[in-house]
């Protein structure tokens, strides 16, 4: 589906303006067309975007986080071998472990911030874009692109990711380390989750919330 060329659709009740963030300058919303950004007069900092194929991009991405998932929590994430000694072990069994060691607090912290959080933070992102496509709108929609916004901040799969590589380089001098599918699906995991979160700009997506939103009150019961 292609998008309009003159401006995302934009609701009759959408905010005209909008504050610049870095100086707080309060500017006026302009239709801007695909590939388009707009500027503050004050400072030159970026307001908003227009970025092309962005609900499709947000869609791809995001399926893809998912599938990824997938493959993270079922399939080992690394093999050590130590002296004929050998352990696999994947996101969930490191969680399990780190539980039964009485480590409790970094056992749910880990299950939290690495599976549950991203799940529900993929999960908010495909249910608010997908309807918008068709310039559809589904019951809680804002309350889940609000959480979505609020899940972006603690879904830590690269802070995860970085201990981990940290951690790698420790292991190898203990015992040979064999990376398994869930290590390579995680790491690619970090690229999809940057680019699902990188492709709408939120003037853009509350616009189409509304308008959605707005298109849906006006058709007959």
């Amino acid at each position: 589906m292609r998008e309009a060329s003159k401006g995302w659709p934009r609701a009759k009740s959408a905010a005209s303006h909008t504050a610049c963030g870095y100086c707080d300058t309060l500017q006026r919303i302009i239709p801007l067309s695909e590939g388009e950004s707009a500027h503050c007069q004050t400072c030159g900092g970026e307001l908003y975007e227009n970025r092309p194929h962005s609900l499709q991009r947000t869609i791809s991405f995001s399926s893809a986080a998912l599938f990824l998932m997938g493959l993270i929590i079922i399939f080992p994430f690394l093999s050590l071998d130590n002296n004929g000694l050998k352990s696999t072990m994947t996101v969930w069994d490191a969680t399990e472990q780190l539980w039964m060691e009485g480590s409790e607090m970094v056992a749910i912290a880990t299950a939290l911030f690495i599976i549950i959080l991203p799940l529900l933070l993929i999960a908010c992102l495909i249910y608010v874009c997908f309807p918008l496509l068709f310039q559809r709108y589904w019951p809680g929609g804002v309350m889940a692109f609000r959480a979505a916004t609020f899940l972006q901040t603690w879904a830590m799969v690269e802070v995860f990711f970085l201990g981990t590589i940290v951690s790698l380089l420790k292991l190898v001098k203990l015992a040979e380390v064999s990376l398994g599918v869930g290590f390579w699906a995680f790491s690619l995991l970090v690229v999809m989750l940057a680019g699902a979160l990188s492709s709408v700009d939120r003037v853009e997506f509350w616009d189409r919330l509304e308008a959605a939103r707005e298109g849906g009150r006006e058709k007959p019961a």
